[in-house]
């Protein structure tokens, strides 16, 4: 099982279970000052079970529990505004088998501390029992009312992943003025997997044809990818063009993740705007969202843009609606072939976390002295020169350890990729 700001995850029934639902919820009640949480779940196997556990925790602590079904992380973040807590019961990106729990207060995920509170056993007062209550939510309404009608009624192809999106994406891109066909709509037969970042998407390519652009959600909706041109566009792509429409909307105080692509970086820059760059993980680039009073950003590496104004999280549902609005504009074509000069390698090693610190605490005596600046706000990343660096960090999700490299030359962002993968290996082996 994994435990972080992320959300908590494992596989259910083997290392998450329901007395772990039961422990993790009765803590989080501590933190729900409105005794109201709102509560949504993807579509896995297991999600249905985990939901009802997790609302008669809360009702027991006598919190009213406000049931949205399934939904987005999106909408549940949303909604989470309006009654100052939500549930999520959500795996994201990860395979179908695992799942896990996303909490939300005011309408952002909880923090480092928040989170040491909900990991540890807390004692709750008896209360009167909380009621159920099944409502729906004004997302769509909100979402369309913020980008506006499109014209031209734009193509776009929906690839659900089997996904929480079927029943959110395709109401919302209709009502602003897209002309939308949904494919992998059944979890059970989807041609793909959880994660459209590193699936090949070639079932989306395919049925994109002579649409205007395809749109790939993951199992919550949080991360959106591209096919445009008929390719799938990189991760940070996504993000780029949610930038670009932001840019366009007027919005000049930006916060990116240290492993967003920095030809993102330079468009903000070169268009007015500033940015400030966060550790990697969506709560900390929206935690210096929230102190900085920054207006939009995200992280390329997940796919994730967001507009604090609208949504405290990634939100892959709005950036669908926006980047649909932008078709056939010149920021459209501007950002993309801005971002075409820019090329980005992403490889990760297999290191069980317990020496994850260890391993790259021997990488930075290693590396030392061999760039020209360190940068350990979040892991290790090097700056090579203004268009070039890479990136060693432990992943808070999975037992790995990533290497994200960039340059504006794509045979050296490989080689920089490959010789610091090689000093991770090295350093691993060094503290075996």
């Amino acid at each position: 099982m994994k435990i972080s700001i992320s959300g908590i995850r494992g596989i259910f029934g083997n290392d998450f279970t329901q007395r772990d639902v039961l422990k993790f919820c009765n803590s989080f009640s501590v933190l729900v000052k409105s005794k109201k949480c709102v509560i949504g779940t993807d579509t896995r196997p297991s999600s249905h079970i985990i939901k009802e556990t997790a609302a008669a925790a809360l009702m027991q602590c006598g919190i009213d529990v406000f049931n949205l079904g399934m939904v987005p992380t999106p909408v549940v973040f949303r909604e989470s505004r309006k009654y100052g807590a939500g549930i999520v019961v959500t795996s994201s990106h990860n395979p179908i088998e695992w799942n896990g729990l996303k909490f939300t207060v005011d309408g952002r995920g909880i923090n480092e501390d928040e989170l040491k509170l909900v990991a540890s056993e807390q004692i709750t007062s008896k209360a009167k029992i909380g009621t159920e209550n099944l409502i729906d939510s004004s997302y769509v309404d909100d979402a369309a009312k913020l980008i506006g009608k499109i014209s031209d009624m734009p193509k776009t192809t929906i690839d659900i992943g089997g996904g929480a999106a079927r029943n959110v994406a395709p109401l919302l891109l209709k009502k602003l003025g897209c002309n939308v066909k949904t494919i992998n709509e059944d979890i059970g037969k989807s041609t793909r997997g959880p994660d459209p970042t590193t699936d090949n998407l070639n079932t989306l390519i395919s049925n994109t044809g002579n649409k205007d652009i395809g749109f790939a959600f993951d199992l919550d909706a949080d991360r959106l990818v591209v096919v445009y041109g008929g390719k799938k566009q990189s991760s940070d792509v996504t993000l780029g063009l949610g930038v670009a429409k932001a840019l366009e909307l007027g919005y000049k105080k930006f916060v990116f993740s240290i492993d967003t692509s920095v030809a993102i970086e330079k468009f903000v820059r070169q268009n007015g705007g500033t940015v400030q760059r966060s550790k990697v993980g969506e709560a900390n680039v929206i935690d210096l969202m929230l102190k900085t009073k920054a207006q939009a950003g995200g992280e390329g590496s997940s796919a994730g843009f967001i507009l604090p104004e609208f949504n405290f999280c990634r939100d892959g549902l709005l950036a669908s609606g926006f980047i649909a609005s932008m078709l056939g504009t010149s920021a459209f074509n501007e950002i993309l072939k801005f971002m075409s000069n820019y090329h980005q390698n992403r490889d990760k090693i297999a290191i069980k976390a317990d020496l994850h610190d260890k391993t790259i605490s021997k990488l930075y005596e290693n590396i030392k002295g061999r760039f020209s600046e360190i940068i350990t706000i979040d892991g290790i990343k090097a700056i090579i020169d203004e268009d070039s660096w890479v990136l060693v960090r432990k992943s808070n999700t999975e037992d790995t350890i990533r290497i994200s490299s960039e340059s504006n030359n794509l045979k050296r962002s490989q080689e920089i990729k490959n010789e610091v993968l090689d000093l991770v290996k090295k350093s691993h082996e060094q503290i075996k």
